[in-house]
C-alpha cells in the first residue's frame, strides 16, 4: 500500500534541501516516489506557492487535478470565502479512502503558513533504516500521514528530540 506523507520544515527552502535527499534515496532504490508534491510559502507573500513533481516519478499515481484540488482544500478555499462547510465536507469526502479527511486536511492548514513549506510525498517500498539514517539530522515535523496508528507512533519515535 502507498503511503501518504506531508513533512514540515521551519523554512520556506527546507522542503526544497529535503527533496534533494529524497531524490538520491530513490536513484539508489531505497525509497519508490510514486508520487510528489511541494509547497513553498516565502515571507511576505500572501499565499504559497504549489509544485506537483510528476517528472520525479513519471507519471505519478495521483494527477495534477488531484494535487490541485488538495492544494485548494488546504490553502486556497478557506481564504475565499464562498464556499461552505458542507461544500468542503463533500469535496473532501472524496478523499477519505486515501486517508485524506477533514482533520488531514485541517493539520496541514494550521501548520503550513507564511516562512515554512511542505513535502507530500506519496511512497512504497521504503528501506526505513536507510531512510531514517538518511534524513536523521533534517528538521522537520510529520504533520500527516495515512500511516497505521503503529507505523505513525514508531515514526514519531525515530525522530523524537533527544
Amino acid at each position: 500500500m502507498a503511503t501518504l506523507t506531508v513533512l514540515k520544515f521551519e523554512t520556506a527552502i527546507g522542503a526544497e534541501n529535503t527533496l534533494e535527499v529524497i531524490k538520491d534515496l530513490s536513484k539508489k532504490q531505497l525509497i519508490k516516489l510514486n508520487d510528489v508534491a511541494i509547497v513553498t510559502w516565502p515571507m511576505g507573500k500572501k499565499k504559497p506557492k504549489t509544485k506537483h513533481l510528476a517528472d520525479l516519478t513519471g507519471a505519478g499515481v495521483l494527477s495534477g487535478a488531484f494535487w490541485g484540488m488538495l492544494f485548494g482544500l488546504i490553502f486556497f478555499i478557506p481564504l475565499l470565502g464562498l464556499v461552505t462547510g458542507a461544500a468542503i465536507g463533500a469535496l473532501s469526502g472524496s478523499m477519505t479512502h486515501i486517508g485524506i479527511d477533514e482533520d488531514f486536511i485541517q493539520s496541514i492548514r494550521g501548520k503550513v503558513t507564511e516562512g515554512t513549506s511542505a513535502l507530500f510525498l506519496m511512497t512504497t517500498g521504503v528501506v526505513e533504516d536507510k531512510v531514517v539514517e538518511a534524513v536523521k539530522q533534517t528538521k522537520f515535523e510529520l504533520i500527516a500521514s495515512n500511516l497505521s496508528k503503529e507505523e505513525e507512533d514508531k515514526l514519531h519515535a525515530t525522530f523524537a528530540e533527544e
